[in-house]
């Protein structure tokens, strides 16, 4: 389903990889064969604890002695929706000294590679890439300000439905905002046999956090002027 009108504006893949990593809260560090559970990046993130630099070019057998590091973040949608898994980040690497789970002391550690899987596939982000990208302003607020948004008044949901085109098929169960950036609102549509997400978004994007208050507002205006009801099911 195509967002609405022709503005396809959404996140590239590494600011939608920096957002995931701004927004974690916890991650999976395997390293050696040991999997364990970080649980203490609230407030920081995962580059607030891990500073990724280029390959230092040391001699392999240098290379050798240190045992590689394989993070593993995930993005868990904040609202009940089907499927809430909306991305998966792994970042991999060579520490400058032993990986210590346990610690909140940042670590230094050398590029290996950055995979951002979601669905629209597989992608490779690049050191540079990553470097050069900004978290979304809205990435630490976005689950508050979706769950406000499904918590509030019954009909905003339904009134946002009425924005897009084209319209919902027949057999809608429900619409449930999935995920919100600086570019727009993702509705998740979910019927008997599936789902399909589409993006309404904003008519300019967001700078600051504060600021997304009034392109939902604008939104919802438009949507008030819009000529057909979607109704959801009682």
């Amino acid at each position: 389903m195509r967002p609405l009108g022709s503005r396809t504006a959404q996140p590239t893949p590494a600011e939608r990889m920096r957002s995931v990593l701004a927004a974690a809260r916890s991650m999976t560090v395997l390293t050696d064969g040991v999997s364990t559970e970080v649980h203490h990046l609230d407030g920081t993130g995962v580059m607030g604890h891990i500073h990724l630099h280029e390959p230092s070019g040391d001699a392999p057998a240098a290379s050798a002695a240190r045992v590689p590091v394989r993070l593993e973040i995930t993005d868990i949608a904040p609202t009940p929706v089907r499927d809430r898994l909306r991305a998966r980040v792994t970042l991999t690497g060579l520490p400058a000294a032993p990986c210590d789970a346990e610690s909140a002391e940042s670590t230094c550690m050398e590029f290996g590679q950055a995979v951002l899987e979601d669905g629209t596939g597989r992608t490779f982000v690049s050191l540079d890439d990553l470097r050069a990208a900004a978290p979304d302003p809205l990435a630490v607020c976005e689950a508050g300000m979706l769950t406000r948004l499904l918590d509030g008044r019954g009909e905003l949901v339904p009134l946002l439905l009425r924005l897009v085109r084209p319209q919902p098929r027949r057999g809608l169960l429900r619409a449930v905002p999935v995920a919100l950036d600086r570019y727009g609102i993702t509705l998740r549509l979910e019927y008997p046999g599936g789902h399909e997400d589409v993006r309404l978004p904003f008519a300019a994007p967001v700078t600051a956090a504060g600021h997304a208050g009034s392109r939902i507002h604008a939104l919802l205006t438009a949507a008030r002027r819009a000529s057909h009801p979607n109704r959801l099911p009682a």
